[in-house]
């Protein structure tokens, strides 16, 4: 980061970084499998080097899951996952301290890996959040988050009885503006595909305690997926239902959607992360998901 823009292309005209063995101008676009190597002097990297420290431990995180690669971290509700602003603290700042005080990590390690999340949940959506500690458990988690080769299972109470499972499909688009998403059954410009299924866990005559499955990962997926069927998430204000929204204000104080990830099961057989092979973790509800559910449907 500390490196100027004209240090870099001074670099490339002498040819020390190079593409795929060859030289370089620094105009071409990366694909899949290209090999970027620099040549550098010791003291000129110390010289870039930003020295990088673990910090103090700000909030205490609800750890489901950890080894030297990776952590799972129950998100609680108002919590950033990565923070907007400087001020702010968010899961994603809190992985270093954590775990160089449980030994996960050197701060000498630190100048070479940085640990942080690999997916984000919203601010008011709770639940698995996953930390890559090492080069290994960063590079997996990544890639396997890009190729959906991990389950990823959500809990909702959505409006209306939904008495069967569903694998549903549809396209969704996203408008910068005003970080709202539109969901189409016809395929639209701009748009991505999206899947998502879905299985009733209790139900009554208003609401449903949905399981979902995200199949792809968008942005509010699953709230915007589900509005547009007909089941909206109570408390969502974004895409839900106003007088059940309204409703759910009065009753509980709910000014967000009840959106939980519960489930990541990963594959049997991993190559990396072998820790990991066939493991399910799982994260409790929080407390309000928990009250409002035992409300709506009684203690299960």
């Amino acid at each position: 980061n500390k490196a100027p823009k004209s240090f870099v292309y001074k670099m490339l005209r002498k040819k020390n970084i190079k593409l795929n063995g060859k030289k370089a101008t620094g105009n071409e676009k990366l694909s899949q499998g290209d090999q970027v190597c620099i040549y550098l002097a010791e003291d000129t990297i110390n010289k870039f080097r930003e020295e990088v420290k673990a910090g103090k431990q700000k909030i205490k995180l609800d750890v489901l899951y950890e080894d030297k690669n990776v952590i799972m971290v129950n998100k609680p509700w108002g919590i950033l996952s990565q923070k907007s602003k400087p001020e702010d603290i968010s899961i994603n700042d809190q992985i270093i301290p954590y775990a160089v005080n449980q030994g996960l990590i050197s701060e000498k390690e630190l100048q070479v890996v940085k640990p942080s999340i690999c997916n984000r949940l919203d601010r008011n959506t709770t639940g698995i959040i996953i930390c890559g500690i090492s080069i290994e458990g960063l590079q997996t988690m990544a890639e396997m988050l890009k190729h959906r080769d991990m389950k990823k299972y959500y809990l909702c109470i959505v409006k209306g009885k939904i008495e069967g499972s569903q694998k549903v499909s549809a396209y969704l688009k996203k408008d910068e503006k005003t970080n709202k998403v539109k969901v189409s059954k016809q395929e639209i410009a701009g748009a991505s595909h999206i899947e998502t299924a879905y299985e009733p866990v209790i139900s009554n005559d208003e609401f449903t305690l949905l399981k979902v499955e995200l199949i792809t990962g968008k942005t509010h997926q699953i709230r915007a997926h589900l509005a547009s069927i007909g089941h909206p998430l109570i408390g969502d204000f974004k895409y839900g239902d106003k007088k059940i929204n309204q409703e759910m204000k009065q009753r509980f104080g709910l000014k967000d959607q009840l959106l939980h990830c519960t489930e990541v099961v990963f594959p049997r057989d991993m190559k990396t992360c072998k820790n990991l092979s066939g493991k399910k973790i799982q994260a409790p509800l929080s407390k309000r998901f928990d009250m409002i559910k035992n409300d709506l449907f009684g203690r299960t």
